[in-house]
């Protein structure tokens, strides 16, 4: 069940950590981490930006596949 739980996370998660991570140059773990105490700590606010950086993430993506795929023509 818990093993379920944490593949349906992993193959649909938005890559918000994994972004900044590479993107800032630091450990996507320790981004997780301050994700995770900082929203004990700020009641849920970071989960708010992180769900906005997901889409965010998400729809820059589906427009670069987009934009790629009519100049592949």
């Amino acid at each position: 069940m818990i093993q379920r739980i944490l593949t349906f996370f992993e193959r649909y998660s938005f890559g918000v950590c994994t972004y900044l991570g590479e993107r800032f140059n630091v450990s996507i773990s320790k981004i997780r981490l301050f994700f995770i105490y900082s929203s004990f700590l700020a009641v849920g606010f970071p989960l708010i930006f992180y769900f906005f950086a997901g889409i965010v993430l998400d729809i820059r993506n589906y427009i670069k596949r987009r934009h790629t795929g009519v100049t592949d023509l």
